[in-house]
């Protein structure tokens, strides 16, 4: 199953629109930053590890970060499709991209 950006968007406005609060999602996505950031310094030799599985673990700590930037952002009514590819077009022109995520997607 695929899961596209609106789809989860409306799932998490549908679970955080009674008791979502922007400053509480918020600092749950720092914590998970935080978290991102303990398991590359595992894997980059800074900080020790036990045999753990840090490639899982890394995954499932970006799929946190991208929970609660997503659930920001769907109680703000932002379409992050839109902006996404609209960041994304504006970057490519200032930093001279050949491409940008359009014109790849419309290529595929």
């Amino acid at each position: 199953m695929k899961v596209s950006i609106r789809d989860y968007e409306d799932y998490l406005y549908d679970h955080y629109k009674n008791h979502g609060i922007d400053s509480s999602l918020f600092m749950k996505l720092v914590e998970e930053v935080g978290e991102v950031a303990e398991v590359l310094n595992k894997r980059d030799g800074r900080k020790a590890s036990d045999n753990e599985d840090l490639k899982s673990q890394l995954a499932n700590e970006l799929v946190d970060v991208i929970h609660y930037a997503f659930a920001i952002a769907s109680l703000n009514q932002i379409d992050l499709n839109d902006v996404i590819l609209e960041k994304d077009r504006k970057a490519s022109i200032k930093y001279h991209h050949k491409v940008n995520q359009e014109q790849f997607l419309s290529n595929r």
